[in-house]
């Protein structure tokens, strides 16, 4: 663990050399979380459950990827392509029983392709797919980069808040991004001019001084490739997030910024580098005007709790006997967690965009709240 994580830091600082004694806050997420090998999410460190940071819906229950499962049905019903591309796929754990539920309502897609950047991620999604459904991997594909062409349906279940983002700090001296230099051998915050891109990003926003907040331009570049792929079908992302409205609130200072070390969370992303989790939420209203200027639909939007009700999932609650209460009880816990305000269903939102869609989408059948975007 140490050496890894000296090894990181040593490039890290490598990287600050380079380039003149500073790097964005971006890139040094990039290389503290991606960096082959050596990153968070690619170094095979236990990230999932218990053991792990963090745990994800797919993960607390099955029930996330059967209901899931019903909504990718009805689109794929309607998309010749039936593909289905997921990014970020976790431990397979979605995967699995979202194939399950399609075998059952005889909805198979042609391919289940997965994107992930972490080889012992994939291994990991590999073994448990292997164990879990051996007769539909042959449909699983492992893929490099974003298809050119997708018909579909694309899901990224908690992938956008893990990407790298641009810190922005407006003080009365003006617009600064925060970045990161060497100091006494460690890491310290380091403020410069900000770049075109950044203001451009900021242009419209009327943010109180002083303010920090966040700006992730990769995650803008990621829905344009998708954007640009998409011929046919619908993208949905599930994340915690807000709106703009809500994001950029006066009141939210000091921004999202958030790092994950063994379920507890703090504020220092310079500590146990390559060991920890870092993420910020999602500015869904961003997303969206990217789908619109792209000449896509956004189709809904709406807290995770609504959109599985919409789709289904209370449905799946079956009354028990004797013999399944206890069962019954465990799965109920499970359920709530993914709905209750007070765990996941409130904070945890669903954007869907779609192209060449005209049918209505069941999981934003009631409390679709696009218009708020």
């Amino acid at each position: 663990m140490e050496s890894r994580m000296t090894n990181l830091s040593a490039l890290i600082k490598q990287k600050i050399i380079d380039q003149g004694g500073w790097i964005t806050f971006a890139e040094f997420m990039e290389l503290a979380l991606y960096s082959p090998s050596l990153g968070y999410y690619t170094g095979g460190v236990a990230k999932f459950g218990r053991e792990g940071d963090f745990v994800t819906a797919p993960i607390i229950s099955k029930l996330f990827g059967t209901t899931l499962a019903h909504q990718i049905a009805q689109i794929l019903d309607y998309t010749p392509g039936r593909q289905i591309l997921e990014l970020g796929a976790g431990d397979g754990s979605a995967a699995a029983d979202i194939m399950l539920t399609l075998e059952k309502l005889d909805a198979l897609p042609s391919s289940y392709g997965i994107l992930d950047v972490s080889p012992s991620t994939c291994a990991m999604q590999k073994e448990i797919l292997s164990k879990k459904i051996p007769h539909l991997l042959h449909i699983f594909e492992w893929l490099s980069d974003i298809p050119e062409k997708l018909n579909g349906v694309v899901f990224a279940n908690e992938v956008f808040d893990a990407l790298p983002v641009n810190l922005i700090e407006l003080t009365d001296s003006g617009v600064w991004e925060k970045g990161v230099a060497i100091q006494d051998n460690g890491f310290s915050w380091s403020n410069r001019i900000a770049s075109q891109k950044i203001l451009t990003a900021l242009n419209k926003l009327e943010l109180p001084v002083p303010y920090t907040t966040e700006i992730s331009l990769v995650g803008q570049a990621l829905m344009h490739r998708l954007a640009k792929s998409l011929e046919k079908g619908v993208i949905i992302i599930i994340d915690y997030g807000f709106r703009e409205e809500e994001y950029y609130h006066p009141q939210r200072v000091s921004g999202t910024l958030m790092c994950h070390y063994k379920h507890r969370a703090h504020q220092n992303p310079f500590t146990m580098i390559g060991h920890q989790d870092i993420t910020s939420h999602v500015d869904f209203s961003r997303l969206a005007n990217i789908a619109k200027n792209s000449n896509l639909d956004v189709i809904g939007f709406c807290s995770q709790a609504q959109f599985l009700i919409n789709c289904g999932i209370t449905n799946l609650l079956q009354k028990p006997d004797a013999s399944q209460i206890q069962s019954s009880l465990e799965v109920s816990a499970e359920i709530n967690k993914l709905l209750s305000p007070a765990e996941m269903g409130e904070l945890f939102k669903v954007l869907a965009i779609g192209k060449q869609i005209d049918f209505p989408i069941m999981g934003f059948s009631k409390r679709n709240r696009r218009e708020l975007l």
